[in-house]
């Protein structure tokens, strides 16, 4: 029989290995082979093991939408760590992967600072990214779901869909809970993510930014009407405060708003 070492495998740009029968013990010592600086990305799920080279596309979108998310949380003051595709795994589980990035909000203070984890004791992220450009990482959901990730954001032929976890399974959803005043799905065609790939990262970057810039301003006054009380007009939408909730705001589409923009 003929050993091969793993370094000497060679996995074209969007393609995949599978390996059936690999236990724990194995998946680690792989792991190890392959080290921390290669061009693939792993999945692992109770003995199958995946390992996946992406497409040169593949990183420009997921350097384009990490470095969108992560202005997002600057410009709206919120703290947060990223950890890009490291590996998370959870030997009680037998799962293991590596998203395209990830993040921490929620369990931010948590984790800041720390470099190694172990998710018996750690919290997992709170959101991971995947880009979808050759395989589906639905596929990869289940593994997402056993280590207990609360959010995915899957990006796919230019939409970009919310999954929150519920009861064990993923669950599309309308908001995210970490930006839950923006409406995140816009972000790939209000950044001209795809329609502009062409125009350079300058001008994508520029764009990205005057999205995010007025969504924050909006975020801003949202939070200024409901600490004083008040209510206002935004886009057609009313926004006030709720007295049985902490400040936060409930639009209500109504038809013509008052000529000075505050709720009667």
């Amino acid at each position: 029989m003929v050993t091969l070492q793993l370094r000497q495998l060679d996995v074209p740009p969007g393609k995949s290995l599978l390996h059936h029968d690999i236990g724990w013990a194995d998946f680690e010592a792989i792991l190890e082979e392959l080290g921390h600086h290669r061009g693939t990305r792993i999945a692992y799920d109770c003995g199958l093991l995946e390992i996946m080279a992406p497409l040169p596309e593949h990183k420009y979108f997921k350097e384009t939408l990490g470095d969108a998310l992560k202005d997002i949380a600057e410009t709206l003051n919120q703290a947060y760590e990223s950890y890009g595709s490291a590996t998370w795994r959870k030997q009680a589980e037998q799962a293991g992967l590596e998203p395209d990035n990830c993040f921490y909000f929620q369990n931010e203070a948590l984790v800041r600072g720390k470099l190694t984890f172990d998710l018996n004791q750690d919290p997992p992220p709170d959101l991971a990214l995947e880009i979808d450009i050759t395989s589906k990482s639905l596929s990869r959901f289940p593994i997402y779901a056993k280590l207990g990730v609360l959010e995915i954001w899957r990006f796919e032929h230019g939409e970009l869909n919310i999954y929150r976890l519920q009861s064990g399974e993923y669950i599309q959803a309308s908001k995210s809970e970490i930006f839950p005043n923006l409406r995140i799905q816009e972000l790939p065609r209000n950044t001209v993510i795809c329609r502009k790939v062409q125009a350079g990262r300058p001008i994508l970057n520029n764009a990205a930014k005057r999205w995010r810039g007025g969504w924050a301003r909006q975020c801003r006054k949202v939070q200024a009407a409901l600490e004083t009380g008040e209510g206002f007009w935004h886009h057609g939408f009313r926004y006030i405060r709720c007295s049985k909730r902490p400040p936060q705001f409930l639009g209500r589409r109504l038809p013509h708003p008052p000529l000075d923009g505050r709720c009667g």
